[in-house]
């Protein structure tokens, strides 16, 4: 399926992953829907990206995923500017205070990840399948993709996870559920697993700790959120009676969430 003139909505669009999935859209020729909250790091993705595809449509909607009233008004208004939303990628998500055991948490720290990572997800699909995929005037189309994890069914042994792996496990039980629940439209409901992403995400998840990211990515070369982008563009643009359901992409040294290949960049030193 062609994505030429497509409209694509992405949640935590200015960095890493988000960023990157735009890049890939906007070459395809989408036109797109930037969200975060930072509306200062949105305007300057959009320029970028607008310098580098003038024909596409990048408008940037500056919002908190955890607030529903923001996400909703964001999406309205977006649809208004760009007529319909054809693709939503849920992806702003976030980790937290690592390797803070669960019982160490901040109260406040559980609060944000669950607001982000569930709420977030469950805001941003509830407003654009009313406020566009399902509305009176659309035509009972299109594609969700939920970024979520590998960590979804195999939480590895690392402290101070215990939410955002909860947080991943839920985003793919409502992935499940509401592609059930679309039966009867032409909404597909998707899911894409990234294992280990070098970058913003791993960086914040340790708090900053050079020598722990260091740490955590020795022996190995981890994807870089480029890598991810692809693989979203290779799902979407699947014919319309193909789901690509789950697909998770990770580094080949990353065996399971367990197992970690710490020998694979000493194999391949000269490749």
């Amino acid at each position: 399926m062609s994505l030429q003139g497509q409209v694509a909505l992405l949640t935590g669009a200015s960095m890493g992953i988000g960023e990157a999935c735009a890049f890939a859209l906007a070459e395809q020729g989408a036109n797109l829907v930037l969200v975060s909250r930072s509306a200062d790091k949105l305007s300057a993705l959009q320029k970028k990206l607008q310098d580098a595809h003038p024909k596409s449509k990048i408008i940037y909607k500056a919002a908190d995923v955890g607030d529903y009233q923001a996400v909703d008004a964001a999406v309205a208004s977006a649809v208004e500017q760009l007529g319909k939303i054809d693709i939503l990628i849920n992806n702003a998500g976030l980790a937290l205070n690592a390797p803070s055991p669960f019982h160490a948490l901040p109260v406040s720290a559980i609060d944000t990840m669950n607001a982000t990572n569930v709420s977030g997800y469950m805001y941003a699909a509830h407003a654009v399948l009313n406020r566009a995929m399902l509305s009176p005037s659309a035509s009972g189309r299109g594609t969700i993709l939920n970024i979520t994890s590998t960590t979804a069914h195999e939480a590895p042994p690392f402290p101070g996870e215990a939410v955002y792996h909860a947080n991943k496990a839920c985003q793919e039980g409502f992935t499940n559920s509401l592609r059930n629940e679309l039966s009867g439209t032409d909404v597909r409901v998707l899911a894409l697993r990234p294992g280990v992403v070098a970058g913003h995400f791993h960086r914040q998840r340790v708090g900053g700790d050079e020598g722990a990211y260091e740490g955590f990515m020795e022996g190995f070369e981890p994807l870089v959120a480029e890598e991810v982008a692809k693989s979203a563009v290779w799902v979407l643009s699947q014919p319309e009676k193909i789901s690509i359901k789950a697909l998770d992409v990770v580094p080949s040294a990353q065996r399971s969430l367990n197992v970690f290949d710490r020998k694979w960049n000493e194999r391949h030193q000269d490749a």
